[in-house]
């Protein structure tokens, strides 16, 4: 339960900074904290005590044993594909905005927009 208390709490974290800082590289930064959180969330739902790993064996058979869902997991690697994706785009707009208006604050790029 402590785990996804943590986790919840790096979600926060996440959150808070979108929401409150106004620099744009911590936009960024926390963006990728809010990705990462979810994707451990997804991991932690899918986590089985015991369970065994989700590839069989010709001729072996499992029985009622439980196993570890793997669709989480194949979510998370396509989760993480695209977080990579959406960094490099946020990255690459904050070098075009630093370009054009020398600043990483949005408090300052908002007023300078005509």
């Amino acid at each position: 339960m402590t785990v996804y208390l943590l986790c919840f709490a790096l979600l926060l974290v996440g959150i808070y900074g979108l929401l409150v800082k106004r620099d744009l590289i911590r936009i960024i930064i926390a963006s990728g904290i809010m990705g990462y959180a979810a994707n451990l969330m997804l991991i932690l739902f899918a986590y089985r005590r015991g369970g065994l790993y989700p590839i069989l064996e010709k001729g072996k058979t499992v029985g009622a044993r439980v196993m570890v869902d793997p669709l989480p997991q194949a979510l998370v690697l396509t989760s993480i594909v695209i977080e990579l994706g959406i960094t490099a785009m946020l990255v690459a707009l904050a070098i075009r905005l630093f370009e054009k208006n020398k600043t990483f604050d949005i408090t300052k790029i908002k007023r300078l927009s005509g």
